[in-house]
């Protein structure tokens, strides 16, 4: 399994939108890819008007701006967010490993789903905000 994400990613085609990250899950290892088709479908029925792409060479989710990505590592799914998502929800991430931006969902651990609709909707709902805001300046 790779080290970093970009690996399956260097093996994406010129295939755009839902065809690259449909690429990018079956070019994982197969243990890994129901962990991959968890997450991306708990980000897409969080965000089902989210636009799929691939960005960083990973899958990426666009809504009213940068919402998610997600990327395969050695030993768990990356789940990334921009900030503060993360930081506020720190305590229902407590056993979970994370960054400013990121959590990391153990490869041998359940997907936790309800989780990662809770961080993906929360991001929304910053979009949603920083949108309106744009539209009134």
């Amino acid at each position: 399994m790779p080290n970093h994400p970009s690996r399956l990613g260097d093996r994406v085609t010129s295939a755009t939108g839902k065809k690259a990250v449909d690429d990018y899950i079956e070019q994982a290892p197969e243990g890994a890819r129901k962990k991959l088709r968890e997450v991306r479908s708990a980000i897409l029925q969080a965000a089902p008007e989210a636009r799929e792409s691939i960005s960083y060479r990973i899958p990426y989710y666009d809504y009213k701006g940068r919402l998610a990505w997600y990327g395969l590592y050695r030993n768990h799914v990356s789940l990334f967010v921009r900030p503060p998502v993360i930081q506020d929800h720190r305590r229902e991430l407590e056993g979970y490993a994370t960054t400013k931006s990121a959590v990391h969902l153990p490869l041998d651990k359940p997907t936790p789903v309800a989780l990662v609709k809770k961080l993906v909707r929360a991001r929304v709902k910053m979009n949603d905000e920083e949108a309106a805001g744009r539209t009134r300046d």
